[in-house]
């Protein structure tokens, strides 16, 4: 093992409540001897970063007394270390404060791109690295995580004055993004090679790798992943083609999902043997045996029909669902959803309703 673990018996404790133990045991073996060895990752010494960020300042020509003196304050607080390095950018580079403010507004489009001054080679390793970690964290408060992690992917963790949040954050954006393989790999660097990691990273960490566990590949919650990811894509006004591949992805999997309920609807109502509904003899169907026709009740059903959905009905709902007036979504919506289980009949709603917040 490349480092002991007892500094994260509080994290995993609190996660084992949720299940799995065993599991992340056996995921950190196995990524542990993945992933190469990094060494000991820890932020600088408080004077330390601030001689760096000192040395930035004048180097960018800000030694009138005024910004000495903003300066001098902003290292006097008791702000955390990432938060006066941020502080002093802001303070000595008009462009990185407006880069910050326009990445906090959430009234501001989210942005497409990474920005130029961080993806640009001449400037200072100290200012660049930094900044796109600043940059990516303001992001993912907003759930901007594309562009948040892109910004981080320009730099390198052993370059920003916080490895914890480096690492917190890219793995926080592979997890939302479902980058499963990336986001343990963040995780498990951030619990092995960050020496004074806060407990709230490092708690939040594992509770992301047990849920990771959890996950299959095309399983409901695979559906409800993609959906919520939808659905923070339309909030960001993404209803462009990547997302509408990603609701096609959806339908695509709930097709698959209803004809397999409408084989199970099959074999439950001919007693797993004729198309008939006979006994295979030539007998006629017995009186127990349900009805395939879809269920009547106007409330949506019981989900007690044989789960029969007209997969063609469901794409073209998806297509014109933003256009439809309310009373003609409820009446859709019934008819869809009223042969399904109840857990199927959740999933479908969830996503509908989806896109109905989407086109408004």
């Amino acid at each position: 093992m490349r480092q002991a673990r007892w500094f994260l018996a509080p994290a995993i404790g609190a996660a084992l409540l949720f299940g799995g133990g065993r599991a992340l045991a056996e995921g950190e073996k196995k990524a542990s001897k993945e992933l190469a060895s990094f060494g000991i990752l820890h932020a600088p010494a408080q004077e330390e970063a601030r001689g760096q960020a000192l040395n930035w300042l004048k180097g960018v020509g800000k030694t009138d007394a005024t910004t000495t003196k903003a300066f001098d304050a902003i290292w006097a607080s008791d702000r955390l270390l990432l938060d006066k390095v941020t502080d002093t950018l802001v303070l000595g580079d008009a462009e990185a404060a407006k880069l910050l403010n326009e990445a906090r507004d959430p009234n501001t489009a989210a942005p497409t791109a990474v920005p130029k001054n961080i993806k640009d080679a001449k400037r200072p390793a100290f200012y660049r690295a930094n900044l796109a970690l600043a940059y990516a964290k303001a992001l993912s408060s907003r759930r901007v995580f594309e562009e948040g992690l892109d910004a981080l992917k320009t730099v390198k963790v052993e370059q920003v004055v916080d490895p914890s949040s480096y690492l917190f954050h890219k793995a926080v954006a592979e997890h939302a993004l479902m980058m499963r393989n990336e986001a343990d790999q963040s995780i498990l660097r951030l619990l092995d090679d960050v020496a004074d990691a806060p407990e709230r990273h490092k708690m939040v960490a594992a509770l992301m790798h047990f849920d990771m566990q959890s996950w299959k590949d095309k399983d409901l919650g695979w559906i409800a992943r993609k959906m919520n990811n939808i659905e923070r894509r339309l909030d960001l006004a993404r209803g462009g083609p990547k997302t509408q591949k990603m609701q096609k992805e959806v339908v695509l999997r709930l097709d698959e999902i209803i004809k397999q309920l409408e084989k199970q609807g099959d074999c439950q109502c001919n007693g797993g043997g004729c198309p008939s509904g006979g006994d295979g003899n030539g007998s006629k169907p017995s009186a127990n045996i349900k009805s395939s026709s879809p269920q009547k009740d106007s409330a949506g059903g019981t989900g007690s029909g044989p789960g029969v959905v007209d997969p063609k009905k469901l794409k073209e709902m998806a297509d014109v669902w933003g256009k439809l007036p309310e009373k003609e979504r409820a009446k859709a919506m019934v008819e869809l959803t009223k042969d399904l289980p109840p857990r199927y009949r959740e999933v479908i709603e969830a996503y509908f309703k989806n896109l109905a917040k989407g086109s408004k």
